[in-house]
């Protein structure tokens, strides 16, 4: 049976997850006219439109949509192969995680994973923002938004945020009542979403749950990543709202004190996310068991 040609295939795959002609071109390294070429003499072998075209705007088509789903979990099983005929041996494994993630959680881990796995050799890429769920990115993610469609979600955790300070900022607030004693030292402040309400919604959203108002004259300082309000934290230059799973063992026992009021759950869980044709991979699978034992902790 003669099959569409490979290169129409990775361009129609391409646009369909771009959603855009030129990007998929960029992607390529092509011209964006031979990536429409190469599309449509998948639709003219097909006999079907993948694409709604309007004008300048385009949408996947019913059939589009399913053909889109099968052409990307094939591409990525034939990528599968490929990588693991040219490297001769399993056990690479890219993992795309959000930075914070990898530099307060997983790194100080990974010298139980060498111990306890030596064979799997694991590659991170931090992101800033939400991963790309795709084989150019990394063959595993960690994620709060994972995909709905050809991919297996594995749940990790929930994230819980609680007031955390310094240690010499404790000490000027233990034996005070709560929360007025947090009103007199300054807040810090991380907005996590480009979409908040407030750059103050995470105080905002914590004090509602405590059913009390956040003072007026309080002092907010904000910064743009977690990181910064970690580190400000740690050198007693406010309160933050901390997330345990952003904390190292070492700093939860010598540099921060958790101050003892109520937690925020955020909404966000976290899951370990990889493609279904990835779900034979021991390596992977190993990896995921791993790392669901240590959100725990």
């Amino acid at each position: 049976m003669k099959l569409p040609p490979l290169r129409a295939l990775q361009c129609f795959e391409s646009v369909a997850r771009l959603g855009s002609f030129s990007k998929a071109a960029n992607e390529l390294n092509v011209t964006q006219s031979a990536v429409s070429h190469q599309v449509k003499l998948l639709e003219e072998y097909l006999g079907k439109a993948m694409f709604i075209r309007q004008g300048r705007s385009f949408s996947l088509s019913e059939i589009g949509k399913h053909y889109f789903d099968e052409v990307t979990q094939s591409l990525g099983n034939l990528s599968n192969v490929s990588q693991q005929i040219r490297e001769d041996k399993s056990g690479k494994i890219r993992l795309a995680l959000y930075s914070s993630l990898a530099v307060k959680w997983l790194i100080p881990r990974l010298e139980d994973l060498r111990k306890q796995y030596p064979e799997i050799e694991l590659t991170l890429n931090m992101v800033a923002d939400e991963p790309e769920c795709s084989d150019q990115v990394a063959d595993c993610f960690i994620t709060v938004s994972p995909p709905k469609h050809n991919f297996i979600s594995q749940f990790l955790y929930t994230e819980r945020l609680y007031p955390v300070c310094g240690q010499k900022l404790w000490q000027k607030i233990k034996n005070r009542p709560l929360p007025d004693a947090l009103w007199q030292h300054p807040l810090l402040s991380v907005q996590y979403s480009s979409a908040s309400e407030s750059p103050d919604e995470d105080w905002l959203r914590w004090c509602q749950n405590g059913e009390f108002e956040l003072p007026e004259h309080v002092r907010i300082n904000h910064f743009s990543h977690v990181l910064l309000a970690a580190e400000a934290t740690r050198y007693n230059q406010g309160i933050a709202l901390m997330n345990n799973h952003l904390m190292t063992d070492q700093e939860r026992q010598q540099d921060f004190v958790r101050i003892p009021m109520h937690e925020l759950l955020t909404g966000d869980s976290f899951y370990f996310v990889y493609d279904k044709s990835r779900a034979k991979q021991t390596d992977i699978v190993t990896l995921g068991r791993w790392l669901k034992q240590q959100s725990f902790e």
